[in-house]
């Protein structure tokens, strides 16, 4: 009998499936940064791309294990000259959230920052992680 590989869905999935917010909400035109989700040996990693943006800019949460990971940031400029002042505010501000599966320690999630990146990295419970094949002798 031939199965569909696909007929479970995989952790992964999961975590795409169960994102809240999409990457564009074009009834507001907040554009949201894109993420990758990679499933290792031991762990998974969301990587965040956010250039521009510095470490201090986010925030990210764990609760009801459900992972938040967001960013506000507010530039201002201001032009003085002789006969009129010019002021200009940006505000940029994202947030989105992912289920986490129950297959990881949320205790032991950490992020780092580097280049532009975010990565966020949700290490595997014990007896989730993939075991190596072994030999069964027969008595």
């Amino acid at each position: 009998m031939l199965r569909n590989k696909n007929f479970f869905p995989s952790i992964v999935d999961e975590f795409f499936g169960r994102d809240f917010m999409p990457a564009l909400d074009f009834q507001t035109g907040i554009n949201v940064p894109s993420v990758n989700i990679v499933e290792g040996k031991e762990d998974f990693r969301i990587e965040v791309a956010a250039p521009g943006l510095d470490k201090s800019d986010f925030k990210i949460n764990v609760e009801n294990n459900v992972l938040s990971i967001s960013s506000e940031k507010e530039e201002k400029t201001e032009e003085n000259e002789d006969r009129y002042m010019r002021r200009e505010f940006s505000y940029t501000s994202f947030n989105r959230s992912f289920s986490l599966p129950q297959t990881v320690d949320p205790e032991k999630i950490s992020a780092k920052h580097e280049n532009g990146v975010l990565t966020i990295s949700i290490p595997k419970k014990e007896e989730a992680k993939v075991k190596p094949a072994r030999q069964i002798e027969i008595g």
